[in-house]
């Protein structure tokens, strides 16, 4: 069992219904609408309530951002790689993030919530060399992580050269990028690769890429933080893709102008 603390992380957890919960723990000094809803959604799923001391939550949570919310949970299961091999049920074209060794809890969970509201279909991460998902990177995923399907390798260069075999695109995002991010086409299937805080990819990771890409700066710094520069290029991805899909919209007619009389 492990522990999940923050009012998004534990109500998405609940709502998501893949982990077992033992019991949620409340602070007794906290009594408003958002704990209600984490109140309701325990009741809804049949899981055990005690209240304590926001003292004891913090000891137990080893941090005072717990929000007066804790949950003692089953770990988490994460997927293979072969769970992301099948195409999407609904013929539209795979969009896979994976991370190369993003050391920051912080930006792990920012980009996994970047993920999912972009409609990231998988996400690929290597456990050794990058931060664990855990209760920190859970909670700065908003409780997104929930949701992901997110598959545990231990080689990403095999990984990725394994979905290159499945018809997937393998694009790197790099400042040393020889193609704008906007100027590249990414509604196919492909898989988005981002690396490290400050180093970037590794050398066989940006060699395994079929194209770098790159964020044009404007201003003194050379690039983003990883997390913001994820946001970027996922969000332009999602929405090459919906103008892909969107119908064709017509011009609303003109009214036809009045037509004045003889003599008028």
């Amino acid at each position: 069992m492990e522990i999940l603390y923050g009012l998004h992380a534990v109500e998405e957890a609940l709502r998501a219904g893949r982990r077992r919960f033992d019991h949620v723990i409340v602070a007794r000094e906290r009594n408003d609408d958002r704990l209600e809803r984490v109140l309701e959604a325990c009741r809804a799923a049949g899981v055990r309530v005690r209240s304590e001391s926001r003292d004891q939550l913090t000891q137990m949570a080893k941090t005072a951002a717990h929000q007066g919310v804790v949950a003692l949970v089953r770990a988490q299961e994460f997927l293979t790689l072969e769970d992301l091999y099948e195409p999407n049920a609904d013929g539209t074209a795979r969009l896979v993030l994976a991370l190369d060794g993003v050391e920051d809890p912080q930006n792990l969970g920012a980009l996994l919530r970047v993920a999912d509201g972009a409609g990231v279909d998988g996400v690929v991460w290597t456990e050794r060399r990058s931060a664990p998902l855990s209760p920190v990177a859970v909670k700065a995923s908003a409780g997104a992580a929930e949701h992901l399907r997110i598959a545990r390798v231990v080689n990403l260069v095999r990984s990725l050269e394994e979905l290159k075999e499945r018809n997937m695109w393998i694009i790197g995002l790099d400042e040393r990028g020889t193609t704008d991010y906007d100027r590249f086409d990414l509604t196919g299937d492909l898989v988005l690769v981002l690396g490290r805080e400050g180093a970037g990819l590794h050398d066989l990771v940006k060699r395994t890429c079929d194209h770098l890409l790159r964020i044009p700066m404007a201003g003194g710094v050379s690039s983003l933080n990883v997390s913001a520069a994820g946001a970027v290029v996922l969000y332009e991805a999602a929405r090459q893709r919906r103008a892909k899909m969107a119908p064709a919209v017509a011009p609303a007619a003109s009214k036809p102008k009045k037509q004045k009389g003889l003599g008028s």
